[in-house]
């Protein structure tokens, strides 16, 4: 797909516009760039950080970015590297330490595991958001559950030996045949055939990894359960946000719900920051005061 052909589409729906996994042209790069602006237009708001899953990256947050942007949200949307979960999150750890102030981390996907063990032991992080995403409890992996709540995943992919320094280790696609029905079947055909050709493959192993750590038990915790999901069960989904007791949406999407209902996930992630901003305004409040 051209740049002009996904701009004109982008025309036509301009108040939900898609924005596509792994997008190889200019148009999608600028909102993705995972680096904050210099200076500090947020008026005390917390920062946003938006984590990607697999088969995906960081441009299929930009509708969402756009939208919390216009409201005076910083945000950074860091490439999530798909490695392990440990490493994983260990490196998204670190793009939260190089964040001053109050943070709001979000999860898509897999991405939700690594969340959950990046927020462990940061203070900063104030509230957690999952999107259609994996919740694993400490010493649980994303495999586990699913296995407890299988899904069309399952029958949908198809494995890749690779090898990068010296290691090895086999990647996990989705088959272009099956994406549009597993991942994202509320989108153009159009849009999911150049999803399935620019999709980036998460390592086999980070789903069977066991979680370090289960943030969510200690901060709290926004969800969004998309009911036409066929990547992780609904019921899935509706397990960890009960066992979490997460303040909890549902809507009538696909997997991919920040790219096809945006507003709905901008609207839950502004719900999250407005309790943490509410939070951190507060205890300011209470120091300034001697409390």
């Amino acid at each position: 797909m051209t740049a002009s052909l996904v701009l004109g589409f982008i025309r036509r729906t301009s108040r939900k516009p898609f924005m596509v996994a792994g997008c190889a042209v200019a148009l999608c790069t600028s909102a993705a760039t995972p680096v904050a602006a210099a200076g500090d237009t947020s008026g005390g708001k917390p920062t946003v950080v938006l984590v990607h899953g697999a088969f995906a990256d960081a441009s299929s947050w930009n509708g969402v970015v756009a939208r919390l942007q216009r409201r005076g949200y910083r945000v950074v949307a860091p490439a999530n590297p798909l490695r392990s979960l440990s490493s994983d999150s260990d490196y998204i750890a670190s793009v939260l330490d190089s964040i001053k102030g109050p943070i709001v981390l979000v999860g898509h996907s897999y991405g939700g595991a690594v969340i959950s063990s990046a927020a462990a032991g940061n203070p900063r992080v104030k509230s957690l958001v999952y999107v259609a995403a994996q919740m694993p409890d400490k010493g649980e992996s994303p495999a586990a559950l699913a296995a407890r709540f299988p899904s069309a995943l399952a029958n949908a992919t198809t494995s890749v030996p690779y090898r990068a320094g010296g290691i090895s280790g086999t990647d996990m696609y989705i088959r272009p045949d099956k994406l549009h029905e597993v991942f994202a079947a509320d989108l153009p055909q159009s849009m999911t055939n150049l999803m399935a050709a620019t999709q980036r493959p998460v390592a086999v192993a980070a789903f069977s990894e066991k979680a370090k750590a289960a943030a969510w038990r200690s901060i709290p915790s926004w969800a969004l359960v998309a009911k036409q999901d066929k990547s992780i069960n609904p019921d899935q989904e509706r397990f960890e946000a009960r066992r979490a007791g997460s303040h909890t949406v549902e809507i009538d999407s696909s997997h991919v719900a920040m790219i096809s209902h945006p507003d709905a996930v901008t609207d839950l992630v502004l719900q999250a920051a407005t309790a943490a901003g509410s939070a951190h305004t507060s205890r300011v409040a209470a120091t300034a005061g001697g409390g």
